[in-house]
């Protein structure tokens, strides 16, 4: 309707309006391409059929951090619902993949980009429900 309404506007070869709504549809368009292979690649997860007993999606893992001491907790959780202020990490970052598969009392060693090593201690695994 916008793009209707900037052409009955004129030359488009100088119609800056125009130029810019179809510059926006251009980003909505790439942005349900986006959406239409994240969708494409989506699975349903069955909570039943999730080892409980091994760090996995949508596990909250509670760790001790044997290089610099201390504990955190993470859950795991699909790429866009990463949010580190609630201790919500991607599951394709570093320290979800160390911490992948592992148990209560194994130790992750966690190879960050910057080439430094993390140990972590597997205290806790949470599924919430």
């Amino acid at each position: 309707m916008q793009i209707a309404e900037a052409r009955d506007k004129g030359d488009l070869s100088e119609n800056a309006e125009y130029d810019a709504i179809k510059e926006a549809q251009g980003f909505l368009e790439m942005n349900i391409a986006k959406l239409k292979k994240k969708l494409s690649n989506a699975r349903i997860i069955d909570g039943s059929k999730i080892n409980r007993s091994r760090v996995s999606i949508l596990s909250t893992v509670r760790v001790k951090n044997l290089t610099y001491g201390g504990e955190q907790i993470y859950t795991l959780v699909p790429e866009g619902e990463a949010d580190l202020k609630s201790g919500k990490i991607s599951i394709n970052t570093p320290i979800s993949t160390g911490l992948l598969g592992k148990q209560v009392g194994q130790i992750a060693h966690i190879k960050l980009p910057n080439k430094m090593i993390l140990d972590y201690e597997i205290l806790e695994i949470a599924f919430s429900e």
